[in-house]
């Protein structure tokens, strides 16, 4: 592996024009074919085999002129007032006219139609519906919906909410300043413009290829809306990280005195190894998300395993071509200054006063308390996660001042919050006579629980084969009390369904709700198993020991229970959510566990092998255990700091985004990063290669005889006669 990347990067070095314009060549040609296309579609959430999904797909059969888009326009008199006044008809029908001529709209009903009022007469309901689903709505009819909140008579509220504002999140300016942040950290590293751009410039490159190559095919598979925004999100990030890497390399081996090109080529040979292997275990684990069978999670985990894999092509090849351009000027003043002095060959590290030797002695030395310290305050962190609840999201949490959320709280105190969360009954049989007498039981089944407020009046196929019932909860959408609903719902309409054999399924956004979360639970340990295990096999591989994996995976526990502790208390339970500007506490999103733990577990594996691949090729190449473990800090902290707050950066960007679920991705992200990084890995995992000594490298004869041999300390790499001063290049060992 080392000597082919070895020579991948001194190719790159020489023939640099040619790699860097293929790279914007093939930029180009994707970006110009996605002009062609234009903007790829998205899809909705679907659980396919699930009963809330089949009851979904019965209903675009049996009643295709209800499914499209449903929304509600929610209105409310003034105080003293009702909506059924004769004096408040002017304004209803004038929001019923305003909704008519909505671009998409088929049909729009005023509450006097539906008796969609409430109790006191004060609040209306307009019901809108659309032609096509919320995902394929444009801006422009969500927009033109959105505005028949505006412009109300005075005394009067109107808010239009429901699907057709279920928008895409979009990615704007407040992502931009992660990466200015980013910009900062690396110049401050590098001490240089030109490698801080040139690396930048690097991972822009990666991340603008996977972006329009994933839109592209967005046209050919759906994809749904927050797929895009994680593959920007993770490319942009780990795109940074290996070519920093790399580049730190490149630039210790100029100091050393190697010949540029050389140094180009044992910086890709070695630190390049180990981005390969870093960027396969983040690849392993979202392409993992396949094993869960949920169609959404598994096209969101390919796509973001895609920019991933163009981020590790990036680094191995257009980097060292625009190393090849940069020159002297990828080190800093001071280092050139220091070179045409004659100051090269001494450790670049140890030049630049780099603490982190300084703090490897430390973990080593006060080993016992930097273990305490840490596993107690991780785990203090993580108690909050037991109290984890899980639903997809509803209005309730949307920004306090935005239309849908204006119009969830309307719905909330005119009829009560279970409106905003409605159940939905589908009746189905081979006979009118069989459908009748089991809409009887399955309404007399509903009203007999106790957290059911009402079951509206059915509606009838024109076949009279089904049948729909809405149940109306008492708590919310997102309420343990109707999760439970939904459940014992379905428990209850069990036996109608036998004795009048006939189908009886559930849905909604609610009982969609519980069937992700209860698939995800179930799917939630093979994905560890194998995700894990693989992981595990490929750190074996790498680093050919038992030990050193057993302890990344044993990190990644504390790192994954802080993640979730930390989001639990913001966004579940509010603790400090003005910070992040979060409105309204909920639940979290379903599918944030098990995606959490897939990126977390290849990033969190990113700065094990960043570090103890340093540790590893130290070792191999005769130092001690313990001056290995304080060498691999040393010369690993600075990258795996830079590399953290880069990633912290560019995550944190994306919880200024008003989505609240790209805001607690952004933030379990971050957070999740900057405890692997500076807890785990720049603490814990030195403390722990110090306990272990030598035996931390061990592994069975048979099994060592058995593996190949990946070279990640690259020394096949190792000169065949000493490096002189006069930077002649030196070949690798044949």
């Amino acid at each position: 592996m080392a000597t082919l990347l070895y020579r991948i990067g001194r190719f790159a070095f020489g023939r640099r024009g040619v790699v860097a314009s293929a790279w914007l060549v093939l930029l180009a040609a994707l970006a110009g074919v996605l002009l062609t296309l234009g903007a790829a579609p998205t899809s909705s959430i679907t659980i396919p085999g699930t009963e809330s999904q089949r009851a979904l797909e019965a209903l675009a059969k049996e009643f295709p002129q209800a499914s499209g888009a449903s929304g509600t326009v929610v209105v409310r008199a003034p105080a003293g007032q009702t909506v059924v006044a004769p004096s408040s008809k002017a304004v209803l029908d004038d929001i019923v006219a305003r909704a008519t001529k909505v671009p998409g709209v088929v049909a729009a009903l005023s509450p006097l139609q539906t008796k969609a009022i409430s109790q006191d007469g004060r609040y209306g309901l307009v019901t809108v519906q659309f032609a096509k689903t919320a995902d394929e709505l444009t801006a422009d009819q969500r927009s033109a919906y959105e505005a028949l909140g505006s412009g109300a008579p005075s005394g009067w509220a109107v808010a239009a909410g429901g699907e057709p504002l279920l928008a895409t999140p979009e990615i704007g300016s407040t992502e931009g300043i992660g990466v200015l942040v980013a910009l900062v950290v690396l110049v401050l590293t590098f001490g240089s413009l030109v490698a801080a751009g040139m690396t930048m410039v690097n991972a822009l490159v990666g991340v603008g290829v996977g972006m329009v190559g994933l839109l592209i095919v967005g046209h050919a598979v759906q994809l749904s809306s927050v797929t895009p925004v994680l593959a920007l999100m993770l490319g942009l990030a780990v795109g940074i990280d290996y070519s920093l890497f790399i580049t730190s390399r490149y630039r210790h081996n100029l100091a050393l005195g190697l010949e540029r090109q050389e140094a180009a080529g044992r910086a890709v040979g070695t630190a390049g190894t180990a981005v390969v292997f870093a960027g396969l275990t983040v690849f392993i684990a979202l392409a993992g998300l396949s094993v869960v069978g949920i169609p959404f999670l598994t096209a969101m985990g390919f796509a973001a395993a895609g920019t991933v894999l163009v981020a590790v092509l990036v680094a191995v090849t257009l980097l060292p071509a625009l190393l090849g351009f940069a020159g002297d000027r990828v080190l800093s003043r001071s280092q050139r200054r220091a070179d045409r002095d004659g100051g090269g060959g001494a450790d670049l590290d140890e030049q630049a006063g780099n603490r982190g030797f300084a703090w490897g002695r430390f973990t080593v030395r006060h080993r016992v308390p930097v273990l305490l310290a840490g596993v107690v305050v991780l785990g203090a962190v993580a108690l909050p996660a037991a109290d984890m609840r899980l639903a997809l999201p509803d209005d309730g949490t949307a920004p306090a001042t935005s239309s849908k959320r204006v119009a969830y709280d309307l719905i909330s105190e005119g009829f009560g919050e279970g409106f905003n969360g409605r159940l939905v009954m589908v009746v189905h049989g081979a006979a009118k006579e069989q459908v009748q007498q089991a809409t009887a039981g399955a309404a007399k089944a509903a009203t007999g629980l106790s957290d059911v407020l009402a079951v509206a009046p059915g509606q009838t196929s024109a076949d009279g084969r089904t049948t729909l019932l809405a149940v109306i909860p008492r708590s919310g959408p997102t309420a343990d009390a109707t999760f439970d609903l939904v459940r014992d719902l379905r428990s209850a309409l069990a036996g109608t369904a036998a004795s009048t054999g006939t189908e009886i399924s559930v849905t909604g956004v609610t009982a969609v709700g519980v069937d992700v979360s209860d698939k995800l639970a179930a799917a939630l340990p093979v994905y560890l198993l194998v995700v894990v295990g693989l992981g595990f096999v490929l750190l074996m591989l790498m680093f050919r020991s038992l030990l050193v994996p057993l302890k990344a995976t044993l990190g990644f526990l504390l790192t994954i229970g802080a993640a979730f502790g930390a989001t639990v208390a913001i966004f579940q339970w509010g603790w400090l959510r003005s910070v992040v500007g979060l409105d309204t506490a909920g639940p979290l999103v379903s599918f944030l566990p098990i995606l959490l733990i897939g990126i977390l577990f290849g990033l969190a594996m990113d700065y094990e092998v960043f570090l103890v691949s340093r540790m590893r090729e130290d070792f191999v190449h005769g130092e001690t255990s313990r001056a290995a473990v304080v060498s691999g800090v040393g010369h690993g902290a600075r990258v795996v700091v830079a590399a953290a707050l880069i990633m912290m950066s560019v995550f944190a960007g994306f919880v200024l985004v008003e989505d609240p679920i790209i805001k607690s991705m952004g933030f379990a992200l971050a957070f999740g990063v900057a405890v692997d990084a500076f807890v785990v890995r720049l603490s814990l995992v030195p403390a722990v290669m110090s306990f272990l000594g030598d035996r931390a490298w061990w592994l069975p004869r048979w099994l060592d005889r058995a593996m190949p041999n990946v070279d990640i300390e690259g020394e096949s790499l190792r000169p065949t006669a000493p490096a002189d001063a006069t930077r002649a290049e030196v070949q690798p060992a044949r």
